[in-house]
């Protein structure tokens, strides 16, 4: 067996970023000479278990690095949650092949899959080197200060905002806007980073970390129209009640479920427009629009910031040290330090698979609808350089004539 042999794949949900984190990895690699051969698979573990590799050994370093700036998933990804069954599947071809070290850039169930494979490596006393490399939009991986493709994607949930409010504030209304985040409200906060002035929207947040009463929403809708003559409100896709069901559950009367039995919550507008209908019903108001962003905040191609890409770089190229440096498997971390810089460590696989991470207490308000200031701070940095900006008027009024 040739271990100078390796595999990457990418897994989950595309991301703006996740591309140079591949990328990261085939040009680092390139630098070390035991490294005979780099594979790609394409479509995640799917691409494994079917033996569909690509030799990026063969790639040019310059078109390489076009596709590390360019959004999505270069090698296509997966849905697939495997089990114990599927991961010895991959690991047996992993074997067929002669792989000595494989990387999969995902989130946590990628890290899973990471774990599991690398188990029934140990168990099968078969040498091989597995790395699991952090992504994923949603900013919930333990141990990570934050996840490569979150930056980019807030950075687009906070430009779009800003970009809503200046709408709402021309023509006046309520606008409600669904963002994704099942269990963890990180994106949905990044809103708040759109706002310049103290009545900017969103004028209120919600987010799956806070139980979610529909007769408190309405409440909130109406003391904030009635304050500033309109109310934008960002919702995360994943609110629920104080029994945990989600929103879109209690709402909807047809649900449609993901293959692995959970309500779709992405990819449908149903509950922005839900709570829009109980707006309008309950409190009487006539100009109530919604919005849900959908996969536009996971590769819009104009928002990607130049720390998150950077850092996703760095997060791959790390993944190659570690494992052709280093004596054991595990899961690159973002760890903070100073004001804002990043540093990388390893850590035990056990310790981020399957492990979901949610927001902090101190980075949500104490009335649950609003983040702090230290959100706001944790947030910036990683938003990146050139971040546009909205002004006002400063109109001097002139007095009337027919009417003093």
């Amino acid at each position: 067996m040739s271990a100078a042999k390796i595999l990457v794949a990418q897994g989950g949900g595309p991301t703006a970023v996740i591309n140079q984190s591949l990328i990261g990895v085939v040009l680092e690699a390139r630098r070390f000479p035991a490294v005979e051969r780099i594979y790609g698979a394409r479509h995640g573990v799917r691409g494994i278990v079917n033996e569909d590799f690509v030799d990026l050994t063969q790639e040019t370093s310059h078109n390489l690095e076009m596709v590390a700036a360019t959004p999505g998933s270069a090698l296509g990804s997966t849905r697939d949650k495997p089990d114990l069954k599927y991961c010895h599947q991959i690991f047996e071809v992993l074997r067929a092949h002669e792989i000595g070290h494989f990387f999969y850039v995902g989130g946590n169930d990628s890290s899973d899959t990471v774990r599991i494979v690398s188990e029934e490596a140990a168990r099968a006393g078969y040498p091989l080197r597995c790395i699991h490399i952090p992504k994923t939009i949603d900013n919930d991986l333990v141990c990570n200060d934050h996840t490569p493709g979150f930056p980019s994607a807030a950075r687009f949930v906070a430009q779009a905002f800003a970009g809503a409010n200046l709408d709402n504030a021309a023509l006046p209304g309520v606008y409600v806007a669904v963002v994704m985040g099942r269990h963890a409200g990180f994106l949905t906060a990044a809103s708040a980073l759109g706002k310049k002035f103290l009545d900017d929207g969103p004028h209120l947040i919600y987010l799956p970390e806070r139980d979610f009463s529909i007769d408190k929403f309405l409440a909130d809708v109406k003391a904030a129209n009635d304050r500033h003559g309109r109310c934008m409100v960002a919702v995360s896709e994943g609110i629920h009640d104080a029994s945990g069901q989600p929103m879109l559950a209690k709402l909807a009367k047809d649900l449609e479920h993901d293959a692995h039995g959970n309500v779709q919550l992405s990819g449908s507008g149903a509950l922005a427009d839900l709570l829009c209908e109980e707006i309008k019903a309950k409190l009487g108001l006539k100009r109530v629009r919604g919005d849900t962003f959908g996969y536009l905040q996971r590769s819009f191609i104009g928002c990607v910031s130049d720390v998150d890409a950077r850092e996703a770089r760095e997060v791959g190229e790390k993944a190659v040290q570690f494992a052709m440096w280093g004596d054991c498997d595990g899961s690159v971390t973002i760890k903070r330090t100073g004001f804002y810089s990043a540093d990388y460590e390893l850590m035990p696989l056990t310790d981020v698979a399957g492990k979901t991470r949610v927001m902090e207490d101190e980075f949500i308000s104490s009335g649950g609808t609003d983040v702090t200031d230290a959100f706001r701070m944790y947030l910036r940095p990683l938003l990146g350089s050139g971040m546009p900006d909205a002004y006002r008027l400063r109109p001097a009024p002139v007095a009337k004539v027919l009417n003093p």
